[in-house]
């Protein structure tokens, strides 16, 4: 159990800090809409289907391979409680275009990302 959690640990730390420079590198105050967090969460939604895909339909990714990546990596990677701030913000400041533009579209992308993802760990 321990070696599982420490996997889970490294590895969303490591996405944590990729996370971190994506987004300090993309989001700009100037912005309608916070793109390094929206990259970061569907990029993350497309690896998750990617990794999940993958390690159903093949031996590839044994079970603590997948605890680092899609756990640890892409729960560290990706990020809900940005996008809910970033939301509030936009709610905050009567900003309804880009907040209904960011949220839906989050959520829609996000969701094809992970059948896309799925699709093409069927490819490999």
């Amino acid at each position: 159990m321990f070696k599982q959690l420490l996997l889970i640990f490294l590895g969303g730390g490591l996405g944590s800090v990729l996370r971190y420079l994506i987004s300090k590198s993309l989001n700009f105050e100037t912005e309608f809409i916070p793109i390094g967090t929206f990259t970061v969460n569907i990029l993350g939604s497309l690896l998750l289907g990617l990794i999940l895909g993958i390690a159903a339909r093949s031996e590839i990714f044994n079970s603590n391979t997948v605890l680092f990546l899609a756990v640890g990596f892409c729960g560290g990677f990706t990020t809900f409680s940005s996008f809910a701030f970033e939301n509030q913000a936009l709610l905050r400041t009567g900003d309804y275009l880009n907040f209904f533009f960011y949220t839906f579209g989050s959520i829609i992308l996000g969701i094809l990302a992970v059948f896309l993802g799925l699709f093409l760990s069927k490819l490999t």
